[in-house]
């Protein structure tokens, strides 16, 4: 299967985070909410300002790196949202649902929200704002760097 790139920049994606918020608005008001780390941490901070909303938790799973997946692990789970209940949990992607799988059976009564979701892991969340096919690779802003690009003119034929 041909891997797709989705680059995600800063500002697509505050808008992106906040296009969510409004979806969240009738959930308010919430005792707080989960940041699933790391990707969730920047989306949960823009939706906690847009809801108004003061405390922020974490959840850390690890599930892979750049190169390889494995078995989930709590490496550090939420303390003050007990079993989820008036709690809203905030990640950047849903790809597999396996990190969603996870924080879910924490936190059984949170509404998990999601930025991006694909196929394999979209029914796993109540809210999400933009759909990928799973065959892509978001490209996110703390992933990427801007730097120089030849242009194609320049650039010598392709074999």
């Amino acid at each position: 299967m041909a891997t797709h790139y989705y680059t995600v920049t800063w500002d697509q994606l505050h808008r992106d985070a906040r296009a969510l918020a409004w979806r969240l608005m009738p959930l308010r008001p919430l005792a707080g909410i989960v940041a699933v780390t790391r990707g969730g941490l920047i989306p949960a901070a823009i939706i906690a300002r847009e809801l108004d909303v003061r405390l922020i938790e974490s959840v850390s799973i690890v599930t892979y790196d750049e190169e390889n997946m494995g078995e989930p692990k709590v490496t550090k789970p939420p303390v003050a949202a007990g079993d989820g209940e008036g709690f809203l949990i905030v990640d950047d992607l849903v790809d597999t649902g396996t990190t969603a799988r996870v924080v879910r059976g924490l936190l059984p009564k949170a509404h998990f929200a999601c930025v991006y979701a694909k196929p394999l892991g979209k029914d796993l969340v109540d809210s999400f704002v933009t759909e990928v096919s799973q065959d892509t690779w978001i490209l996110f802003p703390w992933d990427t760097e801007p730097q120089f690009s030849v242009p194609l003119a320049k650039r010598p034929p392709a074999a």
